[in-house]
């Protein structure tokens, strides 16, 4: 049991760069929530629904966030700072990140008959802030939903997702992002490996300031001597 804890929280240390250690990650409200969640769904599918409620509302009231006992979630779930909901037949895989303001929402049926209304959130998918994913829609394996992405319809396998309805983005899906980057964008250089492009931007931009100088500094003596161009 120890272990497992000191696994999650060390797989929301790898994703998030704010927290020092892993006592402060314990003070996140997505890690409280997910932490009553639990409980709320170890009543719900022993059939004690009020029991279930009540710890379900506990949480929503200290931490903000209103996850449904019969939703389904993974392993490592990191649900950053919080105030998100997250609906009853919703499931979330292994690794999902999501961020603040996240709706996991349902349909209303038609016909009367619950059934699956919420989304199904497969594993390594990212969530923007305030992405809302509506009815009982596949978001595929390490996609990433856009901030304030709206999304109705079924997500592909390493799609980005943007925009009031969503839509993909032009990146093809083949480039999707192999592991996550915390703000980052990843590159690659000439043999393959994966670099940060700030690094990289840095460093070329200190080569050609490198190179400036050098014209700089051959073209001086021609003009000192009259035989510049």
């Amino acid at each position: 049991m120890f272990e497992r804890l000191v696994a999650y929280l060390d797989s929301i240390k790898a994703r998030d760069p704010a927290p020092r250690s892993r006592w402060e990650i314990l003070t996140y409200p997505g890690v409280w929530a997910l932490f009553y969640h639990r409980i709320a769904h170890w009543l719900f599918e022993a059939e004690l629904f009020f029991l279930a409620r009540l710890v379900n509302h506990w949480s929503r009231m200290v931490t903000g966030i209103d996850i449904h006992p019969g939703a389904k979630i993974g392993k490592n779930f990191f649900l950053d700072h919080g105030f998100s909901v997250i609906g009853e037949t919703a499931e979330i895989g292994d690794n999902v990140t999501m961020y603040q303001h996240v709706t996991l929402g349902g349909t209303n049926p038609t016909n009367g008959v619950g059934g699956k209304r919420h989304p199904t959130i497969e594993d390594d998918v990212i969530l923007g802030s305030g992405a809302q994913v509506i009815g009982p829609v596949t978001v595929g394996r390490r996609a990433r939903i856009g901030a304030n992405a709206v999304v109705t319809d079924e997500v592909p396998e390493g799609a980005t997702m943007i925009g009031l309805k969503a839509r993909s983005t032009l990146v093809p899906a083949e480039e999707w992002m192999k592991e996550f980057v915390p703000y980052g964008t990843p590159c690659e250089d000439a043999e393959g490996n994966r670099i940060d492009c700030i690094e990289k931007l840095e460093s070329e931009l200190r080569s050609m300031r490198e190179e400036i100088a050098a014209l700089r500094a051959e073209r001086e003596p021609r003009r000192r001597s009259g035989t510049a161009d």
